[in-house]
């Protein structure tokens, strides 16, 4: 008699605060427009099979269950049936969230999502345990030590691969083109991210890496871009703004990094069913660059933040887009934080770039595509075309014992990028080629 009691009171509790929350605008607010619920359209029978069951789960589960664990379960079953991104954060999560998006956070520096029960690496962070132990995008994670990931949640397994820095942890990775899973140890570490890293490619071309979208990277990459003209005595002939396996961050360093470019236009509008969702991102009067050409390289690793860089750039013509197409996340998610020191991050809109694409699972395509290669250097040959400079009595040139030295060690270093680094390489070379006929 009692566990029904208890059941018929948890039903009316539900029925309140469904209808509480379906027409809590009229009760905040009593000059709202905003129509009333109409109360008759709220599924009773699904309502009353909810109670139903968590009534046989209290009475039936070979374990006790206790009712908060039950409701929270719940509330998680009914974010991550909406969407990928979609969550319920309990305290310590949104905790570890707010952290995360200042830089600064334990655990192994890899962006994850969930992909048919399995754990999907979205990119790893640079100089992370993650990224210096070969982890790489599109990796699925199968195992956490000797637990199977199946039937975990996605904040179960974040949970797991943070701890205390110097512990251990073994991944089991099932990889495309792999035979058999990959078995990586790795070290927690604290993962201090810099999300901007600058240096010089040549004289005149600059380089700019932001390996996520943080609070302050619009700041960072404004720092990094003067002491990038510094270094070269004057302006930039061209940038590099690479973007690969960024798997994004907060909306509004996006924002900056793209006003940084751009003079005037639309970066970014965003449209979603609450009023406050519907927002327009316009570009300041200003070019850290004076026009200077660029070249932004993407992958398959770069996500959300990173694709409204890129498709900025792209439709307001001011960078040639170059790599990989991008992984496709056009949505945009709001942490709404709950009385119980909670939050509920829920994808409230859906972003578009300039001219009105959609990258929901799209992704940019770019200008100039490039496969995943690697150079190899072939064999030295041993004969050698004969040339003026090995003829006998050949005239001196005036200046090539000056710059002979000069010379060597810049095909030296051309030569490491174009071997460690492919897309880099192809993007410096577009630079110059567009610096030669501008």
């Amino acid at each position: 008699m009692q566990k029904k009691k208890t059941i018929v009171i948890l039903f009316l509790g539900m029925m309140l605060g469904i209808f509480m929350g379906t027409c809590g605008s009229v009760f905040a607010d009593k000059d709202s427009n905003a129509p009333v619920a109409d109360t008759d359209t709220l599924p009773f029978e699904d309502l009353r099979t909810f109670t139903e069951i968590f009534g046989r789960i209290k009475r039936d589960y070979v374990e006790p269950v206790s009712d908060k664990k039950l409701l929270e379960d719940a509330i998680r079953g009914m974010l991550s049936g909406l969407d990928p991104h979609s969550a319920y954060l309990v305290a310590e999560e949104y905790q570890e969230l707010k952290e995360g998006t200042t830089g600064q956070f334990g655990g192994l520096g890899i962006e994850v999502t969930m992909e048919n029960g399995f754990i999907k690496v979205v990119s790893p962070i640079d100089d992370t345990p993650a990224q210096r132990a070969g982890i790489k995008t599109g990796d699925l994670i199968v195992r956490l030590d000797d637990k199977p990931v199946k039937g975990m949640t996605l904040a179960d397994g974040v949970k797991m691969m943070r701890g205390e820095p110097g512990s251990k942890i073994l991944l089991t990775v099932v990889r495309e083109g792999e035979e058999a899973p990959l078995k990586l140890n790795l070290t927690r570490d604290v993962i201090k991210v810099k999300s901007v890293k600058s240096k010089m490619l040549e004289k005149g071309y600059g380089y700019l890496r932001i390996s996520s979208f943080q609070s302050g990277t619009g700041d960072n990459l404004r720092e990094s871009l003067a002491a990038l003209k510094k270094e070269n005595g004057g302006n930039l002939k061209g940038l590099v703004l690479d973007l690969r396996n960024n798997p994004g961050g907060v909306l509004n360093a996006a924002v900056e990094v793209s006003d940084a470019f751009i003079k005037s236009g639309l970066i970014v509008y965003t449209e979603g069913r609450i009023e406050n969702s519907e927002m327009r991102f316009n570009a300041a009067p200003d070019d850290l660059l004076d026009g200077a050409p660029m070249v932004v390289l993407i992958n398959a690793g770069s996500a959300s933040a990173s694709e409204i860089v890129a498709g900025a750039l792209q439709d307001q013509k001011r960078a040639v887009i170059m790599g990989e197409k991008s992984f496709g996340k056009g949505s945009v998610q709001t942490i709404l934080p709950t009385s119980n020191g909670a939050a509920v991050k829920l994808t409230t809109a859906r972003y578009f770039t300039p001219s009105g694409r959609s990258i929901q699972a799209e992704g940019i395509e770019p200008d100039i595509a490039l496969g995943h290669v690697k150079l190899e250097s072939v064999d030295k040959q041993d004969f050698k075309p004969v040339k003026e400079a090995d003829l006998s009595r050949h005239l001196e040139n005036a200046k090539q014992k000056a710059e002979q030295a000069g010379v060597a060690g810049d095909e030296k270093d051309k030569e490491k990028l174009e071997m460690k680094d492919y897309a880099l390489y192809e993007a410096l070379n577009l630079l110059k080629g567009i610096s030669i006929v501008r």
